[in-house]
């Protein structure tokens, strides 16, 4: 089928090297006979005032986060099949460019990534900004082997969603340089030039300290440095560097052999004054130059190339068709120019040299194979996923459930324990056991509808971890215990005592008296810990508990005062915390989200608060939104995007965690509201595990019930940890909870109707 392509990044008519080539690029894509349709969505620079062209569809403002939402919604809306991203730092609002994440977070096309810039020591802020790019590209070109190389052993990208695809250049034909010297008031002069965009990286002091020597070779030699000083200069310092230049060249006396075109080339006279020059300069200073280019026509247009080893140049001269110099070496290029200058038979094979090699790289070449990565990301599993809900979002499955298994979960648990972690489906030993797996498995086996034949013997054992893991010497749950049975540390997480607080006080309902009073005892003995816990998950894990243990200890004043003091406290957070655009309990999404919408909904509904439960329905309703896919599937906040505040969540990795949390949290909003958003967003959540993913991959194996660990970019996990299982038949408990309670929910035949009411 013809593609419909969206561009994104700088365009003609703005004065830069990026808006060139995706210009250029955007013509020669939709050149290709399988290209319907094209666009490009400019980026537009604070102060730029363009008159785009009929190509351009819309513009982005660098700083402004609703236009890159805003772009994503229209880019979704046209129906484009693959977007194609032209990324560069600085082009991007946010630091290091974090802006633009929120944009390719809410596209519904795969995405294909042209890296402009590859840095092999980023920046904190630079890295997250990569490494996301990264996770949402299908696939990622780069412009050279050494930017491959960088993203896999810097970054752990994947190798083979990677393709190194040259910088293209026009088709122009090979031609001498006398009439263009003609024509441009040269004639006469040996010329060497260097065009682009003026700033100190550049390196033009070192060509300018070397025209001297070279004059003295050839006394009709000209440097011509074509090019505006680059707009982040001129707006910091004005033309204070070329005024500097401009005086070091009359310092040494070559004010009649160094000429300054302060101007922005257009492609006509780009190519006159390329097609002019005997020897094209580019003498950078840093190695760090993935792309050049400039370096890119004047190769490809046939002209003798003198530069310095930056890693675009020493991959594309390497080959002999240029002569490469060491950084800084102002005397090496001068004696390189020179001789070049002076053994015309010699520049013209290196010339000749370098226009065949480049052939390659003429647009027309180099769109072919960028529709052929386009082509290869529609078929990616996430390509594929995407393109599935492309023409209108899917409703969420409603899927039978599957019967339970309780295999896996039996094989990770031997005689202390459930085992933290599993190599494959195989539990690894190395890293011992948690209280954190053992306390939410606790919860499993009382939950009333786990249909765990193994439930009731397994409660007592992971019963006895808890109790063994709580240190009354300091009043917390220790957490880490090693294979040898040796805790490793005096006090676990605030997050583990609250999760053991939360099981505690649903395992103090159980129908077993024994275990129940337990239960009860050791709550009532960790709970005032809570308190000085400032962690709102804690909280949160601590409000769930209560909710369990409340109802059947109505006479433990204590316990409803230490639920409405941290239900209070977890309200003002949301309420401090919460914008309009973002109404949320903190400044960021982060892990087990959903558990902060269930207490408060859980709580608020308990004492009878309705702005608290209000606020709670509130919250749930934004974060379902947040985890909704373009499609229409469920979209965990994937965990790459914890550090992003305030932002549109990246998508992977992705965890079993937050769709059994999810399903939990839309289960206690249906109890209290009769929205029924809340049955179909759980079915959402929990048809994930089953793939309605954006992999198409289902994460369980119902004959064993085992869960993979989670939902890479390219594929899943193929281990099958504590957590990701207990997420998974945890889940599956409370779907089944919500099945009894909803008659259009399919049940397989063979399981027959559960009859414990549904507060257990």
């Amino acid at each position: 089928m013809p593609l419909r392509v969206a561009f994104i990044g700088n365009a003609l008519p703005r004065r830069c090297g990026i808006a060139t080539f995706t210009t250029d690029l955007e013509l020669a894509v939709s050149a290709l006979p399988d290209v319907a349709d094209s666009a490009i969505f400019a980026m537009r620079d604070p102060g730029g005032d363009y008159l785009w062209s009929a190509h351009v569809a819309r513009s982005i403002d660098q700083n402004d986060p609703a236009h890159y939402r805003a772009a994503a919604e229209a880019i979704n809306a046209a129906g484009y099949d693959v977007a194609c991203l032209q990324h560069e730092f600085g082009i991007f609002g946010g630091e290091a460019g974090c802006l633009v994440l929120d944009l390719i977070a809410g596209l519904a096309m795969p995405l294909v990534t042209t890296l402009h810039t590859v840095l092999d020591r980023p920046s904190p802020a630079q890295r997250v900004v990569m490494e996301a790019v990264l996770a949402a590209s299908a696939r990622v070109i780069v412009m050279a082997q050494k930017g491959r190389s960088i993203l896999i052993e810097n970054y752990g990208a994947d190798p083979g969603k990677i393709r190194v695809i040259a910088h293209g250049i026009p088709d122009e034909p090979f031609s001498g340089s006398d009439a263009a010297r003609q024509r441009l008031g040269f004639a006469g002069r040996q010329v060497i030039l260097t065009f682009g965009l003026i700033s100190p990286n550049k390196g033009i002091e070192t060509m300018i300290e070397a025209m001297p020597a070279i004059v003295a070779r050839c006394p009709d030699a000209v440097y011509v440095v074509m090019g505006a000083t680059h707009p982040h200069l001129l707006r910091d310092a004005g033309e204070t560097y070329r005024l500097s230049l401009m005086d070091r060249v009359e310092a040494l006396g070559m004010r009649n052999h160094v000429v300054f075109l302060n101007r922005f080339a257009e492609r006509s006279e780009l190519l006159d004054h390329i097609a002019m020059c005997d020897v094209y300069v580019t003498p950078y200073r840093d190695e760090a130059q993935m792309t050049s280019g400039t370096l890119a026509y004047a190769h490809g247009l046939g002209r003798a190339v003198v530069s310095t080893p930056y890693w675009h140049a020493l991959e594309l001269l390497g080959d002999g068709s240029g002569v490469l110099v060491p950084f800084g070496d102002g005397a090496g290029m001068g004696q390189a120019v020179a001789d070049l200058l002076t053994d015309g038979p010699a520049r013209h094979v290196m010339a000749t040299s370098a226009y065949i090699a480049s052939r390659p790289m003429v647009w027309a070449q180099v769109a072919r194979r960028y529709g052929e990565a386009f082509r290869e990301a529609l078929r990616s599993p996430v390509g594929t996923r995407l393109k599935a809900g492309h023409a209108a979002p899917i409703a969420p499955s409603i899927l039978p459930l599957p019967a339970t298994s309780n295999q896996h979960f039996k094989a990770m648990c031997d005689d202390t324990g459930l085992f933290q972690h599993a190599i494959r489906s195989i539990p690894d030993r190395r890293h011992g056991y948690c209280v954190d797996d053992n306390a939410r498995a606790l919860l499993l086996c009382v939950k009333p509808d786990n249909r765990l034949d193994v439930a009731p013997g397994l409660a007592a054992h992971f019963a006895s971890f808890v109790q063994h893991a709580w240190n009354p010497d300091n009043r917390r749950f220790r957490n880490f215990m090693s294979f040898d049975r040796r805790w490793l540390e005096p006090a676990g997480s605030q997050d583990s005592h609250g999760r053991t607080l939360w099981a505690l006080g649903v395992c103090s309902a159980s129908p077993d008296p024994s275990l129940a009073a337990w239960a009860s005892d050791l709550f009532v003995e960790a709970l005032p810990t809570v308190l000085e816990f400032t962690a709102p998950r804690s909280w949160a894990f601590a409000l769930l508990g209560l909710d369990g243990y409340c109802p059947s200890h109505a006479e433990d004043t204590l316990a409803d005062a230490v639920r409405r003091r941290l239900a209070g406290r977890l309200l003002k957070m949301l309420r401090d915390t919460a914008t309009e655009p973002w109404p949320w309990f903190e400044s960021r999404l982060t892990y087990d989200n959903a558990r902060l919408c269930e207490a408060l909904i859980r709580s608020g509904g308990r004492i009878g608060d309705a702005d608290m439960l209000a606020a709670g329905l509130a919250s749930l309703r934004w974060l379902l939104a947040m985890q909704t896919a373009p499609a229409g599937h469920f979209r965990p906040i994937g965990s790459q995007g914890f550090a992003l505040a305030q932002r549109t969540p990246l998508p992977f990795d992705q965890q079993p965690l937050e769709a059994c949390a999810t399903v939990a949290a839309c289960l206690a909003a249906r109890q209290h509201d009769p929205d029924g958003l809340w049955s179909s967003a759980a079915h959402q959540a929990f048809a994930w595990f089953l793939g309605e993913n954006d992999l198409a991959v289902p994460l369980v194996d119902t004959q064993s019930g085992s869960c993979r660990d989670g939902l890479h970019p390219d594929r899943a996990n193929d281990n099958r940890g504590a957590e990701s299982v207990l997420s998974y038949l945890l889940a599956l408990a409370d779907m089944r909870a919500m099945a009894r309670h909803d008659p259009s929910f399919p049940t397989p035949p063979h399981s027959p109707p559960d009859k414990v009411p549904l507060d257990g």
